[in-house]
This record gives structure tokens, sequence and C-alpha cells, in this order.
């Protein structure tokens, strides 16, 4: 059984990789075709657009994982049906019950890359990606891993990391004079983003150069008159869909102790922990919608019926998310409840195809 358990996990396994690199080719089209208009703004050329399309392929593999994984169990299951296969298998000792079993062992094995690519490369790469784009395209931005570097006149600015409400954190700022020599440099713990081209810098340390001394200063708070526009900064901002759960956790009690709303964080943060189960899920809605012999209906209509209940449950997420958020049901359930229906669908299933 040990041997059938392990065969049945490699075949599945290797249709859903199949089916995932054929959802990214798909989705790496579609953001090629995206990009084209934006070429030849800046420095930003084909190699970068290119380079950019992969830095988002992890985001992409996060996001379809789950519809990969019901597409690549609905092909496995429907080949081994019509060899017969499953006929076998159950003649051989294996029951439904040690069928779900394995199924959900496959389940498993994407359940934790999800999480993975979640919580760790997915993030890392789409920041790194915008980034690659935003400096290619304004010219005035360079960044790395100490955040988020621009020239503005003749001033050097470093900005560590910006918060989604554009509160920018660790702020440094080097003036130089008409020969390039350092002139001041100021350091801020923080600074709030205003409309009207001014930074508030909060927790502010100057040191002032002149001819044969240094000058310091410390504020409270200081407003700076600057030029620079607000949306080059967006390069630093993350979408909550695109946060770890880490990063995530942190913004949401940053939020609290501010009083301000973290709806859409918790949100976030619930369907990121929801997620991974989806990949379980889609594996027992792969077995519901595989009929369990060649006699029994039409394969390629049941692959397609299954293969539409995935992408109603890609999309289901997103639409209880808003819709959550307009009429104010709690973050848990708007994260839970598509995971939850599309579960009790797929049990729902399996029991009245045993019952046939």
């Amino acid at each position: 059984m040990k041997l059938l358990t392990r065969y049945l996990i490699r075949q599945l396994c290797s249709m859903t990789l199949y089916a995932l690199l054929a959802l990214l080719a798909l989705y790496s089209f579609f953001d090629i075709i995206s990009e084209v208009g934006d070429i030849g703004q800046g420095s930003y050329n084909g190699a970068k657009m290119m380079q950019y399309v992969l830095m988002q392929m992890p985001a992409h593999a996060y996001e379809l994982l789950p519809l990969a994984v019901l597409i690549g169990g609905l092909i496995a299951l429907s080949q081994l049906a019509s060899g017969s296969e499953l006929t076998v298998m159950k003649a051989s000792g294996m029951s439904t019950k040690k069928l779900i079993a394995v199924l959900l062992q496959f389940g498993l094995i994407f359940a934790v890359a999800t999480a993975l690519l979640g919580e760790w490369l997915a993030p890392a790469m789409s920041q790194r990606a915008e980034n690659l784009k935003a400096s290619a395209i304004s010219g005035k931005i360079s960044t790395g891993s100490q955040g988020l570097w621009l020239k503005e006149g003749n001033h050097i600015i470093n900005v560590r990391e910006m918060l989604p409400d554009h509160t920018l954190l660790d702020v440094k700022v080097w003036r130089h004079d008409a020969q390039f020599r350092l002139a001041e440099a100021t350091a801020a713990d923080s600074a709030t983003v205003g409309s009207n081209h001014h930074w508030l810098l909060k927790n502010v340390r100057s040191s002032i150069l002149g001819d044969d001394q240094v000058r310091t200063e410390h504020q409270p708070e200081k407003e700076w008159a600057i030029g620079l526009q607000r949306n080059l900064l967006d390069v630093l901002l993350v979408d909550p869909e695109q946060m770890s759960v880490s990063a995530l956790t942190t913004y949401i009690t940053h939020l609290k102790d501010n009083q301000q709303q973290t709806r859409t964080y918790e949100i976030a943060w619930w369907r990121k922990l929801m997620y991974p189960v989806a990949a379980m899920i889609m594996a027992l809605v792969a077995l519901s919608f595989t009929p369990q012999s060649t006699r029994h209906g039409n394969m390629g209509l049941k692959l397609f019926f299954g293969i539409c209940l995935g992408l109603a449950f890609h999309f289901a997420g997103r639409l209880f998310g808003f819709t959550s958020q307009l009429y104010n049901v709690p973050p848990f359930i708007a994260a839970v409840l598509p995971t939850l229906l599309f579960g009790l669908l797929g049990v729902y299933l399996i029991r009245r195809q045993e019952r046939r």
C-alpha cells in the first residue's frame, strides 16, 4: 500500500507542477503584454521588462497553487480512471477513505509550498520587481538592501521603509553645496508626507558643517519643503495581499496603536493563514469531479466543470474581501467562508459520488 501511495502522490505532484508551469506561462504572457507599453520610459528596456516579469513569478505561483492543485489533481485522477487504474486500486483494497487520505497528503505538500512562497519568497521578489521598474523609469530612484535612495536638487535622501499610510521610517538627508561638499546631515526617526510637497520630520538630529566647526541641532519636529513627487515613494509600498503574515501582524499592531482602521489588513492576514488550506481543499474537489470508472459520465465535461469551480474559488476570495468591507463582515468570516464552502461542497460531491 505504501508503494501505491507513493505512486499516486508522484502522479498527482507531477501533473500539478505541469499545470502550474502552464498557468505561469499564461500569466507571464499577459504580464509582458501589459508591460510592453512602458518600454522606452527612462532606462526601462526589454531586458529589464523580462527581469521584472520573472521576478513577479513567485507571487503568481503563490496565487495559482491551489488552482494548479485542482487542475493537476483532476488530470492525474482522470488519467488513472480512464486506464481503469482507480478500479484496480479499489479492487486491491484501497477504500475511498484511504484515497482521500492520500489526496490530503498530496494537498499538504502544496499547502506547505504555498505557505513558504507567501511568507518569504513572493513578498521579497515582488518588492524587488517594483523597485527595479520604478528605478528604471524614474531615474531618480535607487533601491537596495538599505531602502530607497533619491536625489532632489542638492539633497541626497535615504528612506529605510514606508508604511501604507505614507509614514516614512528612518529618514536620512545629506545636503551638499555648489562644490558638492557636504554641508548638512540630517536624520529623523520618521516623517509624514504631506500633499503640498512638505515632509514633517519627527525627532530630528542635524549636523551643520561650517568652515571650522560642526553645529548640532535637535528638534522634536521639523517641516521640510521638498519638490519630490509623492508617487515616487510608492515603490516602497506593498499591497496587503503581497505582504507576509509577519509584516501584516506588525502593521496591524501599528495601526491599532494609532487608533486607525485595520479591517483591510486583518482580512489579508486571515486570508494568508487560510490560503495554504485551500490547496488541500482543492485536492478533495479534484476527487469529487473524477469519475471512478469510464462508465461514469463524460470525463471531459467533469474536467471542465472542475476547472470552472477552481476559477470560481480563485476569484471568490477577492469578492468576499470586497463585500466584507462594504457590509462590515468580520475579517475572520470573510477569509474563512470561501474555503469552508468549497470544502463542504467537495465532501458533499464525494459522498454523492459514493452513493451512485
